[in-house]
């Protein structure tokens, strides 16, 4: 627990204080949205590659139909051709667990402070750099207090859960594939992928609700700020393929006169 308190909970706790200090307004709710995009810039590249891995694995579906109707049966060889096809396409199928992996110590650091670190019998662990603010208010913007569970974070955390889920969905084999035996680990892993859509936003909502509203807010603004990263990279693997339409005989353009 030594090296616990020592890179994760004081730190976070003595920056979230010295946000509270800083920002106008003292609202401990301030503090954690800044609190959240910085976490969330610090931990960016390894978000941005498990999107592009998520994406591509999902992109990289038509290829595994193929290959699926190339081997059939054969397990081993549909085996071996799919690790030599996320090899020479530098996708990892395992790359998007990194994120989730990493954000768990951060977020029982965060329960840790949303719990015990707020009162004031706990402002003794401050860095000499930090200001003591005496007491720290768990009310944020007068109406809502986030130092205990908040069932409309909840709600709002699992429903914007959903979305982000959705927007990761891998796609079942096309239907002649789906019976074949060599489809049939691809077909559980996109019926699991469907599932998990349902399951984790049910889930935020279920233990969301039983902790600490603060906690809640970040993990909610952590998934909005996620989508909108999603949305941006999709966006731009999109644009290189919309081509403008050539210009000739099949164009609806006239030729000019010779």
């Amino acid at each position: 627990m030594g090296i616990f308190n020592t890179y994760l909970y004081q730190p976070i706790f003595n920056l979230l204080v010295w946000l509270y200090d800083v920002i106008p307004g003292t609202d401990i709710g301030l503090a954690i949205i800044a609190l959240t995009i910085i976490i969330k810039l610090v931990l960016f590249p390894l978000s941005h590659k498990s999107i592009k891995s998520q994406r591509a694995l999902s992109q990289l579906q038509p290829k595994i139909d193929e290959l699926k109707r190339k081997f059939g049966d054969k397990k081993e060889e549909m085996a071996k051709a799919m690790m030599e096809l996320y090899s020479k396409e530098k996708v990892s199928p395992f790359s998007s667990c990194l994120p989730l992996l990493i954000q768990l110590p951060i977020l029982f650091a965060l329960y840790r402070v949303m719990r015990d670190g707020l009162r004031s019998e706990h402002l003794d662990q401050l860095y000499s750099w930090v200001p003591n603010p005496g007491t720290i208010d768990p009310v944020s913007f007068g109406i809502i207090d986030l130092a205990v569970p908040s069932v409309v974070l909840a709600v709002l955390a699992g429903a914007v859960q959903f979305w982000q889920a959705r927007m990761m969905t891998t796609k079942q084999p096309p239907k002649e594939l789906r019976k074949k035996q060599g489809a049939k680990d691809e077909n559980l892993m996109a019926t699991m992928n469907k599932q998990m859509v349902y399951f984790m936003p049910i889930m935020t909502v279920v233990i969301g609700a039983t902790l600490p509203g603060g906690l809640t807010l970040y993990w909610l603004l952590n998934n909005l700020l996620t989508v909108g990263q999603q949305y941006i990279l999709f966006r731009k693997k999109k644009e290189p393929e919309e081509k403008p339409a050539e210009s000739g005989p099949d164009s609806g353009e006239k030729p000019e006169n010779q």
